[in-house]
């Protein structure tokens, strides 16, 4: 009995290892893995993408940066750019960078009409007529806010009278409904008002006008409230916030207005006018009860950051430097929100 007990065992065990066998004979066989060689990496695995949900971008280093870049546009966002431009070029950037000034609706004409920048700078958003022609150029506009600013309401040193203003008074003062300063207020001289503004083509004079003389009065388009400002009389408009500025300096009866950052560099010359009794400030800007605060950008397009990798580390330099210059360039820093969601643009751009 224990002998057959035995033989019994040893031939399950015999005919389980045939099975086994069979089985391992009809398993497909794992493939060994891929060990990837520096050589078989260079120039053939895609480039790590950006994290564009966390917003970051990589790290630029201007003295590696080659290649020209040409940007233009507002007057107000100058400056700012040029305060960029500066560090930049100190960290290492040797190419040229053509940089103008010649407004919003002109920076617009030639990044969207023209087609002859990489850049625009704009201190209102753009136009959906831009939009349309940019297009026809294939160009898809990116917008990325780098700040904030307040427009200053300025007057000479010289005037005893206006600290404060109404936006009732602001939209007389700089319309076609006055013409002498006692014609607003009786108790104000009975002078010509001198009027000095940012020409047709500035995002300021838009906003300004907008904001003042549009909504205010109900006018149903931003063109029919311009007619009335530049209907007035004894008015001067220039794209050069600078000319602005002298012109104020001048008399006792000027006014005028422009990027808070001019009146920073002449406060000296000229005396900021409070509106509603609030005066343009970081916290009056940020918490909007300055009602002539506003947003900058600057614009390009995803084709040309491609193309150009030097416009790309431009605005890539701008976005993550820029609070480094603007309080001392005279405007306000864009919310950490609205930054972070321009980096996402970018990083979304790059990739």
């Amino acid at each position: 009995m224990r002998s057959k007990n035995i033989l019994l065992v040893v031939s399950v065990v015999i005919m389980a290892a045939f099975v086994l066998s069979a089985c391992a004979n009809t398993v497909t066989p794992t493939a060994a893995p891929v060990v990837k060689t520096e050589a078989s990496v260079v120039g053939t695995e895609e480039p790590t993408a950006v994290p564009t949900e966390a917003g970051i971008l990589p790290e630029v280093d201007p003295s590696k940066v080659t290649g020209d870049i040409i940007s233009a546009g507002s007057s107000t966002v100058y400056p700012l750019s040029e305060a960029i431009q500066k560090l930049f070029e100190q960290e290492g950037y040797t190419g040229q960078h053509t940089l103008s000034s010649i407004g919003s609706g002109g920076g617009f004409e030639r990044f969207c009409k023209t087609g002859e920048t990489d850049i625009s700078n704009a201190s209102r958003a753009i136009k959906s007529s831009e939009v349309e022609g940019c297009a026809a150029l294939t160009r898809t506009p990116i917008e990325f806010r780098v700040g904030t600013d307040a427009i200053a309401i300025v007057v000479s040193k010289e005037n005893t009278f206006l600290t404060n203003v109404t936006l009732a008074e602001l939209g007389m003062i700089f319309s076609d409904k006055a013409e002498k300063w006692s014609d607003v207020n009786p108790v104000w001289p009975n002078e010509n008002i001198l009027r000095f503004t940012p020409g047709t083509d500035s995002g300021t004079f838009d906003f300004f006008t907008e904001v003042v003389i549009q909504k205010p009065q109900e006018f149903k388009t931003l063109d029919e409230a311009k007619a009335i400002v530049l209907a007035a009389k004894n008015l001067q408009t220039s794209e050069d916030d600078n000319t602005l500025v002298r012109g104020v300096e001048g008399s006792p009866y000027a006014i005028g207005y422009f990027g808070f950052a001019y009146y920073q560099n002449q406060a000296e010359k000229l005396t900021a006018v409070s509106l509603e009794g609030v005066s343009p400030s970081f916290e009056t800007a940020e918490d909007g009860s300055y009602k002539l605060s506003r947003p900058l950008f600057i614009y390009s397009d995803a084709s040309i950051i491609k193309a150009k990798p030097q416009v790309g580390a431009y605005i890539n330099f701008f976005l993550t430097r820029v609070n480094e210059v603007i309080g001392e360039v005279g405007y306000f820093p864009a919310s950490e929100a609205a930054l972070e969601e321009a980096k996402m643009k970018l990083a979304e751009a790059l990739k």
